[in-house]
């Protein structure tokens, strides 16, 4: 009996690290920010989504410009509105271009916190190169448990493209940052946007990266496209 008991138990244990283990669901990750997006005055509130990272995000296209609307975050806002007409939605841009997640983390109280947000976007990988891989895992790490102190949904996402890299070169600088991200995202239960392997797929089906890129390493309004409508899917 004590035989039995001890493999139902170490099953059972074996199960809930599976489950713990896993990218959070985009079908029900935001459940329930979802159903306070549909609230219509006067029981609704506002929804704060922080995006927090660097240039990408920041909305830097060509060097020095900054297409605002035509970056990912606000892409997403315009989707998001076509779906939720009654909701109030706060786009707060925390991004600096040539940050890394060093100086990220060291802010992410005083800059990402202080907004009370529902859900955190952290975008750094295309910058950390320079700071190695070590340290930019312990800065997500800490970013992420901050976030999730706070009960708030987190979102990594993975790098965009930089043209002095083959995208499709095995085990290639961007990929290795792309792999780290998604075990910290398997780790943590929480959501991931594979930006990474969304260019990816483009080259592999036969497209040219230059197709969605406005300089060497920013998208153009085709390649934030790519990245919103991946983010979508974690709202329907």
């Amino acid at each position: 009996m004590r035989k039995i008991c001890f493999i139902l138990l170490t099953l059972f244990l074996s199960c809930q690290t599976n489950e713990k283990n896993k990218i959070a669901n985009p079908s029900n990750y935001l459940n329930d920010i979802k159903t306070e997006l549909k609230k219509e005055w006067p029981n609704n509130r506002t929804i704060n989504l922080v995006f927090h990272g660097h240039s990408v995000p920041a909305g830097y296209f060509k060097t020095p410009i900054v297409n605002t609307l035509e970056s990912y975050p606000y892409q997403l806002l315009k989707e998001l509105k076509t779906i939720y007409p009654y909701a109030v939605i706060n786009i707060i841009n925390t991004s600096i271009g040539g940050e890394n997640s060093i100086s990220g983390e060291k802010r992410f109280k005083s800059d990402v916190l202080i907004h009370k947000p529902d859900i955190v976007f952290i975008d750094y990988a295309l910058n950390d190169r320079a700071i190695g891989l070590d340290k930019s895992f312990k800065a997500w790490n800490l970013m992420i448990d901050k976030a999730l102190k706070e009960n708030i949904k987190v979102l990594l996402l993975t790098p965009s493209p930089d043209q002095r890299i083959n995208i499709l070169q095995p085990d290639n600088e961007l990929q290795q940052y792309a792999e780290q991200i998604k075990r910290l995202s398997e780790e943590k239960g929480i959501g991931l946007i594979d930006s990474y392997q969304l260019f990816k797929n483009q080259v592999v089906s036969g497209d040219s990266i230059s197709n969605y890129m406005s300089q060497v390493n920013h998208p153009n309004k085709k390649g934030h496209q790519l990245i919103s409508n991946e983010i979508i899917k974690y709202f329907k």
